[in-house]
């Protein structure tokens, strides 16, 4: 890294109080505590290195290993051994010029939330919501909600008063232009058609400038999830197992890729699995809501591990209790809505516990039976607020 004063890139504001790593390193860690601490090495097995020193001196010498996969690793040991104190954070090539404030900040969300979707009490009117589920936010910060009890999609534009009827609306029933109880919604981007989770209907279906077309027929379908081929996902409560639907081969079974053994609670093994995420790894993480746990299934796995909870239901900082909407951020870190605890946690992969992002004080005013949960592309937070029937935003403090 090299100090400049007051660096002027080339939009032209100086950035006083910033270090500049010149596009020539070709690779960096950038390294960053929690505010007021530093870094720590404790007894003597870590002969006078810190933690992070340490940790990588253990696994960079490890062969036929990606620097990537390292990293985490080290990342993860770091974690565990400072208890959270320390959280590295990874970039691993640089294409230019890039600067960084001298104290970086773990993210953190503002305690107050705004609404950005209903919160004008449960109803039908445009301005209202009645239990929303899964949603999606697009680009342009638009938000694509499933309004559960009013069998609807709707498509709240970025900072509108009231929302827009996209699907469904017109009572439940299982017409094609109907809804029954949907579950989760996404955005194919590629061609500006919705995919929802038609739950009550059983069928995934797609709509696309108010045509519709059956995807997924006799599924008892929960939660949705596309990954970066387009490939989609899809969970089944019933079956208790998520397959994977590749792109125009939606009339075959498709293929599991975690579950499928039976309701139970083994590791190769799913108990009513509701909302999913799929990582850049193609990794599948799973909401195991009955179980207690959220369970993360690499790519070709036979069975999974336990990324959250696990411990049985309850509200101590290793337990969750009916987990819903899961999202996981680019440091792997997962968040979920742990629904019956009124509260949103956030677990990296190895934690014995969790840590409360938000809310826990009880279902009210702040949160209220959290479900549906989705980051925009500035990293704010979006939550489902089932009971208090809005969409709230929390935004990262600066």
């Amino acid at each position: 890294a090299e100090n400049d004063h007051d660096p002027k890139p080339a939009f032209g504001k100086a950035l006083s109080g910033h270090v500049r790593l010149p596009k020539k390193s070709q690779f960096v860690l950038i390294y960053s505590a929690d505010p007021g601490t530093v870094s720590f090495a404790d007894g003597p097995h870590t002969n006078g290195n810190s933690y992070f020193t340490h940790s990588l001196l253990n696994h960079i010498s490890a062969s036929n290993t990606k620097i990537e996969d390292m990293m985490k690793e080290v990342s993860r040991e770091i974690k565990f051994k400072s208890r959270h104190r320390q959280r590295p954070w990874i970039n691993l090539c640089l294409h230019e010029d890039f600067y960084f404030q001298k104290e970086t900040k773990f993210n953190a969300w503002r305690q107050n939330a705004i609404i950005v979707a209903g919160g004008n009490g449960q109803g039908q009117k445009l301005n209202q919501l009645n239990h929303p589920f899964g949603n999606f936010i697009d680009r342009k910060k638009n938000i694509f909600i499933a309004d559960y009890w009013n069998h609807r999609i709707v498509e709240w534009k970025y900072n509108a008063k009231e929302g827009q009827i996209i699907a469904g609306g017109n009572s439940h029933g299982n017409r094609i232009s109907q809804l029954n109880y949907p579950t989760d919604v996404i955005v194919d981007e590629q061609n500006n058609s919705i995919i929802i989770a038609d739950r009550g209907n059983k069928r995934v279906i797609r709509w696309l400038n108010q045509t519709q077309q059956i995807l997924i027929d006799n599924i008892f379908c929960y939660g949705l999830a596309m990954d970066k081929n387009g490939f989609l996902y899809v969970s089944d409560i019933a079956k208790n197992e998520v397959r994977r639907w590749n792109m125009g081969e939606y009339k075959t079974e498709g293929i599991v890729v975690a579950g499928g053994n039976g309701k139970g609670n083994q590791l190769n093994q799913l108990y009513s699995p509701t909302f999913i995420f799929v990582d850049e790894d193609e990794s599948v993480y799973v909401s195991d809501t009955d179980n207690n746990r959220v369970m993360k299934w690499r790519k070709g796995a036979k069975e999974g591990i336990v990324v959250a909870g696990g411990n049985g239901k309850g509200r101590n900082w290793n337990q969750l209790y009916h987990p819903e909407g899961i999202v996981v951020d680019h440091l792997g870190q997962i968040y979920v809505a742990d629904s019956e605890n009124h509260r949103v946690m956030r677990w990296s992969e190895g934690d014995e516990v969790g840590e409360l992002v938000l809310g826990g004080n009880g279902e009210g005013n702040q949160l209220g039976g959290p479900s549906g949960l989705s980051f925009d592309d500035e990293g704010n937070l979006y939550v489902a607020d089932w009971g208090n029937h809005r969409i709230i935003n929390f935004e990262i403090n600066s």
